[in-house]
């Protein structure tokens, strides 16, 4: 099993449906972009000397290129690094490093700092420049045949963001990425060939794992000239691809709404919009439905477990005549097709409908491990089962809501506070750009609650408004102690927002 076959299949039956478009321009067509990627495998085996199961990493800004370099590296057996184009120099000398890469793929903008990443890799034993000319002779040659491999064998390893410590690389097989890939279609969509998918998030994340479903359909994948995500810019691209897909993360679903270009998206040109990675609040999912329509479909899921663990479709977000659909907005949703799902306690033991828990997944989705290391792996896989580090509880219905990470839970007094409850409150408040909420350690009652607060520009709110507001729709118990208006929340390179780095400031 190899994860290239996804591309041949789609080169014999959507041939001359475009794959790849730059811009507003057709860059290659499904049979031209398999014959390319087959004879740029030779040069990875012939050229530089790669054999089955080598790491080639890649560290670039969203362009076409990118779908070539993985297809490439999957053909010939190898196993595809992609390294997230934001991350500083020390963050990529550690993957380089720890991932044995012997290869790096890169765009211009950032070839000077893996260069400089490099001197801590000694393994690292060339860097492509995709623009030059040695990129270009990749293309000139006879095609290859596609690589026999293992579904065993790792084909996307994977570096956690590292919000507290150092990344690990989980290791995703053939058989992980097909599994996801088919329960796109079991769960989110089945797009239609011809239709598309705008590239507006890296690459490196989410939206490239998406691009597994989007090749098996015959969908031209289009990528951004600006090489980032542009509200206008992403627009005018679905306007020209039309029926097109898109992953985003909840902070840039928000700047679309807000942003007055997305008045211009034509009727049909928006098919689907999946978002994860981080909280949708319910207020700002309501703002996107009565703006987009039923377009919006969210995923939950981990780089452990890609894209894969529950999701709430279009249909559930569009359902405001069932009598919880509040609530459902405010969940995760049902546990998706591929996986079992379950909520338990500290020893593993399920816990009953509406008990707070440890999230826990199994099945062929799941990672065979962390890439050397074996004390990390022992820890999150245990009898088979993955131990997300999530806190949530099921409802009667099945829906996964949840509370937080572990290690974000306060305990006050003896009680369990979650803060994305309070944050979802505070976000009510319509000077409340963004919030975060932390506890800080009291002597009476072990921790309080602070909540940092980022106000709309204009826009003023004071700690006795939100201290109203947290009355009205919560326990007092939970209701923040202390305020801290700030500029901007600290975030990674994901777009999660840093608690380690807010607790500094306490």
């Amino acid at each position: 099993m190899n994860i290239a076959h996804l591309l041949l299949g789609a080169a014999q039956e959507f041939r001359d449906i475009a794959a790849l478009a730059r811009g507003d321009t057709v860059h290659l067509g499904y049979r031209d972009l398999w014959r390319r990627v087959s004879v740029m495998s030779t040069h990875l085996t012939v050229r530089f000397g790669l054999t089955r199961g080598d790491r080639v990493a890649f560290a670039m800004t969203n362009c076409v290129e990118s779908i070539e370099v993985m297809y490439a590296i999957w053909h010939a057996g190898l196993c595809a690094v992609p390294m997230n184009a934001k991350l500083h120099a020390r963050e990529f000398a550690f993957i380089l490093e720890n991932s044995g890469a012997r290869l790096c793929f890169v765009t211009p903008d950032l070839a000077a700092t893996i260069a400089e990443a490099a001197k801590e890799a000694p393994a690292l034993k060339e860097i492509v420049d995709v623009t030059t000319r040695a990129y270009g002779f990749m293309a000139v040659g006879d095609p290859s045949t596609i690589a026999d491999c293992e579904p065993t064998d790792t084909a996307w390893l994977f570096y956690t963001s590292g919000t507290t410590g150092r990344p690990k690389g989980a290791m995703l097989s053939h058989r992980n990425l097909l599994a996801m890939t088919l329960n796109y279609y079991a769960d989110v969509d089945r797009p239609p060939a011809g239709a598309s998918m705008v590239h507006a998030a890296p690459i490196s994340h989410g939206s490239g794992l998406w691009n597994f479903p989007m090749v098996a359909r015959g969908v031209t994948q289009v990528f951004p000239e600006s090489g980032h995500y542009d509200v206008a810019e992403t627009v005018g691209l679905m306007n020209r691809w039309p029926d097109c897909s898109i992953f985003l993360a909840p902070t840039m679903v928000k700047r679309l709404i807000e942003h007055a270009s997305a008045a211009d998206l034509k009727p049909g040109a928006l098919r689907l919009i999946s978002y994860g990675g981080a909280p949708m609040y319910v207020s700002d999912l309501k703002r996107a439905l009565d703006r987009l329509g039923s377009v919006l479909c969210q995923l939950y899921g981990q780089g452990e477990s890609p894209m894969t663990i529950t999701h709430l479709s279009r249909e559930m977000h569009a359902a405001r005549q069932h009598p919880r659909w509040e609530a459902r907005l405010a969940s995760a949703g049902l546990a998706d097709t591929c996986v079992e799902v379950r909520v338990v306690d500290e020893q593993g033991r399920k816990v009953p409908v509406g008990e707070v828990g440890e999230i826990v997944v199994k099945g062929d989705t799941v990672m065979s491990g962390y890439w050397n290391n074996p004390e990390a792996t022992a820890k999150s896989l245990r009898d088979g089962w993955l131990w997300t580090g999530d806190v949530g509880a099921f409802d009667e219905d099945g829906f996964l809501t949840l509370k937080d990470r572990s290690k974000d839970m306060i305990i006050s007094g003896g009680s369990n506070i979650y803060p994305r409850e309070i944050e979802d409150v505070l976000n009510l408040h319509p000077a409340v750009a963004e919030c975060s909420v932390v506890g800080r350690p009291h002597p009476e009652w072990g921790e309080e609650v602070v909540a940092f607060v980022v106000s709309r520009p204009g826009s003023k709110v004071t700690p006795a408004e939100l201290d109203r507001l947290c009355l009205d729709n919560i326990a007092r118990f939970k209701r923040p102690k202390d305020y801290r208006f700030i500029d901007a929340l600290p975030k990674n390179n994901y777009g999660k927002i840093l608690k380690t780095e807010l607790r500094t400031k306490l």
